[in-house]
């Protein structure tokens, strides 16, 4: 990870900089994008797949095939939103390859059936770990990792990675009132679930730093080195 000074002095660098440096020819300057969305993409990325190296690989897919792309970024969403919809299309695609991708859009009812089992059957598995378990990071990651996926995905944007409505409905490709009614209808399930109102607990869940994060950029920009990859045209679209 960079140090203090190189972490302020990079913040300084707006995302159309670096992504303009980058076309321009300095592939080195990618790998500040990458660090700087590391996290907002792996928990992206994790809450679709539900497995970590299953997320590490499929980051190193995404940021791979977004500079591939980077030339048909215009700029009419911001790189972060654009970045997000290139993730979970990774993500998703992977699911389709494995045969995992169910397309559910549940009722209430149906989401809080679904959590309810889901929470029984790993009370099942391990009891005296869930029952000894009182802190709320542990147990709010198993919390959302039982939501129905369009919940899930709706908390993860809007309610992890603080994006704003607008944009969280961005890169779901629903309408805004939709991201709305999805991140109310978690709300409601986790605070059932926990018994409790989750607020900035939800911070801390799905942490991805240290080794994880050295990995995943020592990989994308060790790949970008040795292909030499070329950028693609295209329009602000999700690969």
């Amino acid at each position: 990870m960079p140090g203090p000074v190189a972490s302020r002095h990079h913040a300084q660098r707006s995302d159309a900089l670096i992504v303009q440096r980058v076309r321009s020819g300095d592939s080195a300057c990618y790998e500040l994008l990458v660090r700087r969305y590391d996290q907002r993409v792996y928990r992206v990325v994790r809450a679709i797949l539900r497995d970590d190296s299953e997320a590490e690989d499929v980051m190193q897919d995404t940021y791979l095939a977004a500079y591939r792309h980077l030339d048909g970024f215009a700029g009419r969403a911001r790189f972060s939103t654009w970045l997000i919809r290139i993730a979970a299309s990774q993500a998703q695609g992977r699911l389709r390859k494995t045969g995992r991708f169910v397309p559910f859009d549940p009722t209430l009812e149906e989401a809080r059936a679904r959590l309810i089992d889901a929470r029984a059957a790993a009370l099942a598995r391990d009891p005296e770990q869930q029952a000894g378990d009182r802190r709320i990071g542990p147990m709010l990651e198993r919390a959302i990792e039982a939501l129905p996926p369009p919940y899930r995905m709706a908390y993860v944007l809007r309610e992890l990675e603080g994006m704003a409505t607008a944009d969280a409905a961005e890169c779901l490709g629903v309408e805004e009132g939709t991201a709305k009614t999805r991140v109310h209808r978690a709300r409601l399930l986790l605070r059932e679930a926990l018994g409790r109102e989750v607020g900035d607990d939800a911070a801390e869940v799905f942490a991805f730093d240290g080794e994880r994060c050295e990995r995943v950029a020592a990989a994308v920009m060790e790949e970008i080195g040795a292909a030499e990859l070329p950028h693609a045209t295209g329009r602000d679209s999700a690969i």
